[in-house]
């Protein structure tokens, strides 16, 4: 089931875009990219995290509102207020993902990694039954600090 929210898209001065979402988070979800096409694939990202954190924290998600009702000029104007500079074009697109098919694809999908460690280590872990992509996770999240 695609979920479809409107995207204000703002263009830099580098030819990179910032991309707002004014019904999510109280108008401070936002992602960029690097020029047009990147910033629709990270609003794509940004959108299919957003709604999936949600749905998995059982937090309420607002509903979209329409493409006509989204006041752009009023949204860069508040930007412009706080210090953000002006945009040389601006428009505002609905943004869609299959949430659960996203999520799938790149936040649950597992990969297979190949690893050495020697044999000792293996066998003192085997005999206590320890659960080697869990310590590997579990690892990698202490490290990574997350």
């Amino acid at each position: 089931m695609l979920t479809m929210y409107p995207a204000c898209f703002f263009e830099e001065d580098n030819g990179g875009y910032s991309v707002i979402f004014p019904d999510l988070e109280n108008g401070h979800l936002a992602t960029c990219g690097d020029n047009l096409e990147d910033a629709m694939l990270m609003a794509v990202d940004c959108l299919a995290g957003y709604i999936y954190d949600a749905q998995i924290d059982g937090d309420e998600i607002p509903a979209p509102s329409s493409l006509s009702s989204v006041n752009i000029k009023a949204i860069e104007d508040k930007l412009y207020e706080e210090g953000c500079p002006r945009s040389p074009n601006s428009f505002v697109n609905m943004v869609s993902v299959d949430v659960a098919a996203y999520a799938k694809e790149h936040f649950e999908k597992s990969v297979k990694k190949t690893l050495t460690i020697p044999a000792w280590l293996n066998q003192k872990a085997l005999e206590q039954n320890i659960n080697f992509s869990q310590v590997l996770q579990e690892a990698l999240l202490a490290k990574l600090m997350l």
